[in-house]
Formats: structure tokens, C-alpha cells, sequence
């Protein structure tokens, strides 16, 4: 159903550092940027997540959340890893959400403007 999302964040080069560090640990890469906004997506592909310089940018309220696919537990692990050393907090370590499905891994965080961000694996463990 959902071709991209873009929301704003206060300081795009701030939030440049958090996004390209989080998101190659899943697998993402930036795909364009300019002086005002910056892409994400797969290698070769188009952008899929916007960050657009909007200094009185508020994110949505309870109940939204970004949830991105992974590949592993092992990535989910490291993007949790990555998005607190890179400016963002923890919302719910790494691990299984039995109360989302039997095979539901997923870490939640917020990134440095209060976007609220799952990285999530909803299959059985290759372990």
C-alpha cells in the first residue's frame, strides 16, 4: 500500500548521522539528498523514508510508530546498538513480542526528534 513516508526532523545533517548509521545496519542506504532533504532506500532502488529540514517539526502522537523490515535478529540487535550510540533512546530492547505473533523479534527506539522506530523480523529463528 505505502510507497514512501517523509517526515520533517529539526536538524537534517543531526539526523543524517542517526539515519545512515541506523539504517545500513537493516540494510538501507541513503539513494538522494540535497540541501533540504535526504532519501532512503534499498541499493539501486528508489527512496522509501524522506527526512525533510523542518525546524518546528512535531512527530505524531502516541500510536505511530515506523516499523522497517530486517533481516536478521542479528540486525535488528545492531540497529538497536547503532540508533543509541548515534543520538536516539531505547523504547524496547531487542527480542521476541510473543504478544505480536510467535515469531515476532522486533527492537523499538526513538530517533533524536521523538520518531518512534521498530525494526522487526516476523519469522521463525534460522538460528
Amino acid at each position: 500500500m505505502l510507497h514512501h513516508i517523509s517526515f520533517g526532523v529539526r536538524e537534517l545533517e543531526r539526523s543524517a548521522i542517526f539515519y545512515d548509521g541506523t539504517l545500513a545496519t537493516l540494510g538501507y542506504i541513503r539513494v538522494w539528498s540535497d540541501d533540504d532533504a535526504i532519501g532512503y532506500g534499498l541499493p539501486g532502488g528508489e527512496d522509501l523514508l524522506c527526512i525533510k529540514q523542518r525546524a518546528a517539526t512535531h512527530p505524531p502522537g502516541a500510536g505511530f510508530h515506523l516499523a522497517l523490515t530486517a533481516s536478521s535478529h542479528e540486525a535488528i540487535q545492531a540497529f538497536h546498538t547503532a540508533a543509541l550510540q548515534l543520538g536516539g533512546q531505547d523504547n524496547g530492547e531487542p527480542g521476541l513480542r510473543p504478544d505480536y505473533g510467535d515469531h515476532y523479534y522486533a527492537a523499538f527506539v526513538l530517533d533524536p526528534d521523538g520518531y518512534a522506530l521498530e525494526a522487526v523480523l516476523n519469522a521463525p529463528c534460522s538460528c
